[in-house]
């Protein structure tokens, strides 16, 4: 048999499926994969539903229905002041996920250059690869997260076509300053390139942090490609249905990747989306409000139970470091552990890493769950660091 596809051959299983797995097979709370345990708003469901009934259930037009192009247009209005044409300036998408893939399918040709910045949603650096380009990585260290802009602006060079930018971003909940997003604008001027724009967390800030779009900053209106995601606005994961707001001059070109992974996405959801993202401002203060309380309630929780609890200022996401518990062991062995003894999944955070020499003691964890699942998991997590303590008291001993 001829080899096939060395890329994705090489590619192992995605840590959140083996997580995932894990979890089911030890009956562990998995606060390991990043979806809601509730439903989204039950106006935008029964839109949705209502939708299927209504007679049109075929190929809805490529680019997106236009209530829901027009809904994404309004939605870029009202909460950033980005004037976008409904009708060739906004893409839907299958998810988040292919919108990422059709922006970068959209701008980039083998032997181009791609900045990522690390740690990075697992599914960047496969498709940079897959379509010929070169990553550049940079790092950002804990446990502030900060910009090192002296290696940011050295992975640019002639050869720089765009880079992927995420914030709020998983998995470290940082939301990217005025002044870091100011210092990224003037280099991607500089090195005349593109921004794929990974926003799906928008909504989702705490603590006074706002949400700031590239594309809002001067001279980038023509050269980013903005991501948004209805599964994380309205904690609807499986609908699996994203946009993207660009320029029409580079919306022909995303449209045209779109049509060649997907070509549309079902009619029903991208009504009920359109219902979602036209929602009064409270819903949206609501939300944010919501995940907030539910983070300071793992956040104190884990840190008694003498977790590291690094600072989150958006997602779905705390990262913890696990040295203060003593555990002799990377993340890797500590998410495992952890599964099976106190049926609790968490994500190392090495899973985020393609560089060699990734911190190694840093666990993720996911508080987009009710409240009853987040005590019950921190409980068993109680139990089983106490239960520890005990073992290591008496091998001392």
């Amino acid at each position: 048999m001829q080899p096939q596809n060395s890329l994705l051959s090489a590619t192992g299983t995605t840590i959140f499926t083996v997580m995932s797995a894990l979890a089911l097979e030890h009956g562990a709370i998995n606060l390991g994969q990043g979806f809601p345990d509730y439903d989204g708003p039950e106006d935008v469901i029964e839109a949705a539903a209502a939708a299927l009934r209504d007679g049109r259930n075929q190929y809805p037009p490529l680019t997106g229905v236009p209530e829901l192009r027009q809904a994404v247009a309004a939605h870029n209005r009202r909460f950033y002041g980005i004037e976008a044409d409904p009708a060739s300036e906004v893409v839907v998408t299958s998810g988040a996920t292919e919108a990422i893939t059709a922006c970068l399918m959209a701008v980039l040709n083998p032997g181009d250059e791609c900045v990522l910045i690390e740690p990075l949603y697992d599914t960047y650096l496969p498709v940079v690869k897959l379509l010929g380009a070169v990553p550049k990585l940079v790092r950002l260290s804990p446990p502030d997260w900060a910009l090192p802009r002296a290696e940011l602006a050295a992975a640019f060079g002639p050869r720089t076509k765009a880079i992927l930018l995420n914030t709020p971003m998983n998995p470290t909940g940082k939301v990217f300053t005025t002044a870091e997003l100011a210092f990224l604008a003037e280099l991607i001027r500089r090195h005349d390139c593109y921004a794929i724009c990974d926003e799906v967390y928008e909504h989702l800030t705490f603590d006074g942090w706002r949400h700031i779009p590239l594309m809002t900053l001067p001279g980038m209106r023509e050269r980013c490609m903005r991501i948004g995601s209805a599964g994380k606005t309205f904690s609807l994961t499986g609908w699996k249905v994203g946009y993207i707001t660009c320029d029409r001059s580079l919306a022909g070109n995303v449209a045209k990747a779109h049509q060649n992974l997907t070509f549309t996405t079902a009619p029903n959801l991208q009504r009920g989306v359109a219902v979602g993202l036209m929602k009064e401002d409270a819903y949206f203060a609501g939300l944010s409000a919501q995940l907030q309380a539910k983070r300071d309630r793992l956040a104190r929780g884990l840190a008694a139970i003498g977790f590291g609890v690094l600072p989150t200022q958006g997602s779905y996401f705390i990262t913890t470091d696990v040295r203060p518990l003593g555990f002799n062991g990377d993340d890797v062995a500590f998410c495992r552990t952890i599964t099976e003894e106190a049926k609790v999944t968490a994500i190392p955070v090495t899973a985020f890493y393609a560089s060699a020499e990734a911190p190694s003691h840093y666990a993720r964890f996911a508080f987009c769950k009710g409240e009853a699942v987040l005590d019950e998991a921190l409980e068993r997590l109680r139990a089983w660091a106490a239960g520890r303590g005990r073992q290591l008291t008496a091998a001392a001993g």
